[in-house]
């Protein structure tokens, strides 16, 4: 008997990989998977089995030949987003984790042993995986969320905008259909850095690509309310927060597409 799911490759760097701890201050914990919403297919660590979804998302999921960030994942928005998206969408996901902290959208150009390299090839598992056990994806989409380092290095919004549209040329040719893009935030140090040409670029490849559709723009709020960690990363509840409010109006989108 077939069973139907909605495929999610989660991409990007450190804020999708998961950074997230708890305080004093901010005592949330990651957030504990509802009945029901999901698995988890580990094309690194497991590739024959399916996981149920839990946090820290992707933990091990390291390929010294590409995607390798070891200790570092901690907790994601991955679970919150299930959790909203799964009742919103009617429909439970797999995920696939494919991120990696401080990295360039310059090394998600799909060359040989980059980091979209790696991913296409997670993406590519996962399916295999689905034709041979009797899973049918309803839509297969990316979750994305990266930014920061390309604002640390200065790169401009157009040339953002022309490697991210690539990127989605190369997803598009491995069956992801469309991209929930959770918008970056904004720099937590001592030094004059500004991400806002890059999260300019993003708003802007959500109003330009029809495939590309802005879930969630909420961390640039966090620096203000003091729920950055540090320079670039986030506590939990922050993590939280923000997969709730991308997770639901992902699921509405994945809702109205049928």
């Amino acid at each position: 008997m077939e069973r139907v799911f909605d495929l999610m490759m989660c991409m990007g760097q450190s804020n999708m990989a998961g950074r997230g701890i708890t305080s004093e201050r901010w005592p949330e914990p990651a957030a504990e998977p509802l009945p029901g919403i999901g698995y988890e297919y580990r094309a690194i660590t497991d590739p024959d089995h399916l996981h149920d979804i839990r946090e820290p998302f992707g933990v091990n999921e390291n390929d010294p030949n590409g995607i390798y960030e070891p200790g570092k994942k901690t907790g994601s928005m991955v679970t919150a987003f299930a959790n909203a998206y799964v009742p919103a969408a009617g429909m439970p996901i797999i995920a696939v984790s494919a991120s990696k902290g401080g990295s360039s959208i310059t090394q998600w150009h799909g060359d040989k042993g980059d980091l979209l390299d790696d991913a296409i090839r997670r993406c590519d598992r996962v399916q295999q995986y689905a034709a041979k056990h009797d899973i049918v994806f309803r839509h297969r989409y990316t979750l994305w969320c990266q930014g920061e380092t390309d604002g640390d290095r200065g790169m401009s919004s157009e040339e953002y905008k022309i490697r991210f549209r690539h990127l989605m040329d190369r997803m598009r040719e491995h069956g992801i259909e469309a991209c929930f893009l959770v918008a970056i935030g904004e720099y937590n140090g001592p030094d004059a850095r500004d991400y806002a040409s890059i999260r300019q670029a993003q708003l802007e490849l959500a109003d330009e690509l029809p495939d590309v559709h802005l879930v969630c723009d909420e961390l640039h709020t966090m620096r203000a309310r003091g729920l950055m960690k540090d320079r670039y990363h986030y506590f939990q509840q922050a993590y939280n927060e923000v997969g709730t409010i991308a997770g639901r109006n992902a699921g509405m989108i994945a809702a109205v597409r049928g």
